[in-house]
């Protein structure tokens, strides 16, 4: 089984927080980057032959820029493999009517992510977000009324001046729109970002440890409350409607990603594709996949940090079936899952080990110790 993700890189403006690949939203670049995207398509569909796909994911940037019949294009290049298969685009709010999203749904699409981040105006300025809570609310409306019933939003916490009362009210609204998955993200400040020139400032603006746990804990709380089950760290989902793509980052599906700056996990090795537009498309002309990164790592590192990622699900890890697929753990990697259980991090039962309730809050401790 594998995925698919296709990197879409244009953008109408560039968010604060946002170290992505991203270009302008201008037809000449689109009309470059499909003809080049057909390419690399062309180059990898050999690998992906015979390949049972599970899931479809066009991220960016913002895929809905790229219009349902660049979509439908794209899809067609996937013949007789897209049958009851999650296919997810991401969408910002100030992009979206009923119109666009019923001509995506006709193309293929059957799960959108909307990029929401707060239902507070001030903190969607200070994010450089160009649409504001109404209108964030309106584009989750509108994407059901269009027929897409798998609506996921994106919410963001430990944002500048954002304190609990502000956290709580957003958390508040989402309860009453027609979601069925959150994701929710921590700020962090990325280089090549407006927030990064800025650091030093926008840090002390920043909620403090102790106020970021607590808004973790308040999102579980009302999330959990709303009927929303937390099925990953990061993740929570309604009526079974978690991310089949994202699960596969976590458990170490084989993907490869497709488009400027993309990366793939196949055969054991990650790599990247160069993160320029014109790069990318003057190597894929010249019958070259456009890669400029990769790296596969030892065993040893290779199993440390499947197996940390898979502790993100909440669900924990089945360590005989996980080393049925990726091989033995040795005594060191034993004796420090011991070592998280002795620290309340983990528990370990039967087979199964996963996080403690103390390990879901310090999650990257288990992490850091494991890889």
């Amino acid at each position: 089984m594998i995925s698919l993700y296709f990197h879409i890189p244009f953008c109408t403006r560039k968010c604060a927080y946002c170290n992505f690949y991203i270009l302008p939203d201008k037809e000449p670049l689109k009309q470059k980057f499909l003809e080049s995207l057909s390419l690399e398509f062309q180059l990898i569909e050999p690998q992906i032959r015979g390949q049972k796909i599970v899931s479809i994911y066009f991220g960016g940037g913002t895929p809905a820029l790229i219009g349902p019949e660049a979509i439908a294009t794209i899809l067609s290049w996937i013949p007789n493999r897209l049958h009851d298969i999650e296919i997810t685009l991401e969408a910002n709010p100030e992009n979206v009517t009923i119109d666009l999203m019923k001509a995506y749904a006709a193309a293929g699409i059957n799960r959108v992510s909307i990029g929401v981040q707060t239902l507070d105006d001030t903190l969607l300025l200070k994010l450089n977000r160009t649409h504001n809570a109404d209108k964030a609310q309106e584009a989750i409306h509108s994407t059901f009324e269009a027929g897409i019933t798998n609506i996921s939003a994106d919410l963001m916490y430990d944002l500048p001046t954002q304190n609990l009362t502000i956290w709580e009210s957003t958390l508040k609204s989402v309860k009453d729109l027609p979601l069925t998955h959150i994701s929710l993200y921590n700020l962090t400040i990325e280089p090549n970002t407006t927030f990064f020139k800025y650091k030093k400032t926008i840090e002390t603006q920043m909620p403090d440890g102790e106020m970021s746990l607590s808004m973790y804990q308040m999102a579980r709380d009302h999330l959990t409350k709303a009927g929303f089950h937390q099925y990953e760290i990061s993740a929570f989902a309604k009526e079974n409607r978690h991310s089949n793509h994202n699960i596969g980052y976590w458990i170490g599906r084989p993907f490869l990603g497709l488009g400027p700056s993309a990366f793939s996990y196949w055969e054991g090795r990650r790599f990247r594709n160069v993160a320029n537009l014109q790069q990318y498309s003057e190597m894929l002309f010249q019958g070259q996949l456009p890669i400029d990164f990769e790296e596969e790592l030892s065993p040893d590192k290779k199993v440390r940090e499947l197996l940390a990622v898979n502790l993100r699900l909440m669900h924990g890890v089945d360590l005989e079936q996980f080393q049925v697929q990726h091989g033995a753990l040795n005594e060191e990697i034993k004796n420090t899952l011991r070592e998280c259980c002795d620290e309340g991090y983990l528990s370990w039962s039967e087979s199964v080990i996963k996080l403690t309730e103390r390990g879901v809050l310090f999650y990257d401790s288990v992490a850091s110790e494991l890889v």
